[in-house]
């Protein structure tokens, strides 16, 4: 098998990450996914950055074992926390998330943009210099617990949770909202139901799976001819692997679907 068949890994603290999955996935149709949920550890983002660099790597070697021939770490905290130091241990490309702050800020009059994100996200240095560079009018709204309601799928949780959160700002003088994790994606319908028209509501996973198919193409690893296919593990229980299947379901990916769990588990 050329490297070329070997499969992508890509992993979130827990089941946000699917939502840029499904963007790789269609952007890239040919390739195999092993998606990896740490939901046992989850949530990452109210962890230190030291904690979660060593839970990120705990995972990345479970990855590797099964010959990956690149990693996504689909998680904004994580990339925060990880990225960089994994960029200089591993040989294999390494690609990460971060808010999008870019395309808010380009669609920006004279308003406001709410960035929505973990509380960890919020502090770490590749978001201060984000905010550095596209932040004029950006102010920061950490989300504790929003993650655990997804993850809960409640849908009730959830709204009552947003309508209380976006209660505290004038949305009429709001240009536009960033989803900085992965999970909040999920709530794009439930947040764009109760926030007025104008507001743009940006998100990272299709600037994700655009970054990864050009990093495969120029490394000479992209699989053109493949049937695609996904994987999924967990560092949970068979529940979790059910929630995982539940939310795919919810989404447009397409193709077959092994389940496993994590074998120390």
């Amino acid at each position: 098998m050329s490297r070329k068949e070997d499969p992508i890994g890509v992993f979130d603290s827990g089941i946000g990450g699917i939502s840029a999955l499904e963007a790789m996935m269609r952007i890239l149709p040919g390739e195999v996914f092993i998606y990896y949920s740490d939901v046992a550890h989850a949530p990452y983002g109210t962890r230190s950055t030291e904690e979660v660099i060593a839970l990120v790597r705990d995972v990345t070697e479970k990855l590797l074992a099964q010959n990956i021939k690149a990693l996504v770490i689909a998680c904004n905290t994580a990339t925060g926390a990880a990225a960089a130091t994994l960029r200089k241990e591993l040989t294999i490309p390494v690609i990460g998330m971060e808010p999008a702050l870019k395309p808010a800020a380009e669609h920006r009059k004279n308003g406001s943009i709410l960035v929505m994100a973990t509380p960890l996200t919020l502090k770490q240095d590749k978001f201060i210099r984000l905010m550095e560079k596209y932040g004029d009018g950006a102010v920061k709204v950490p989300c504790p617990g929003l993650m655990e309601l997804v993850e809960q799928d409640d849908r009730e949780g959830e709204e009552r949770y947003l309508r209380q959160l976006l209660a505290r700002y004038d949305l009429a003088r709001v240009d536009a909202i960033v989803l900085g994790c992965t999970h909040y994606v999920f709530l794009k319908d439930m947040i764009r139901e109760i926030v007025p028209p104008h507001i743009l509501i940006t998100e990272g996973s299709e600037g994700t799976a655009r970054q990864l198919k050009r990093v495969l193409e120029r490394e000479g690893l992209l699989n053109e001819a493949g049937a695609g296919q996904l994987i999924l593990q967990t560092s949970g229980t068979e529940k979790d692997l059910e929630m995982m299947t539940r939310l795919i379901q919810r989404t447009s990916i397409a193709g077959d679907m092994n389940k496993n769990l994590n074998p120390d588990h």
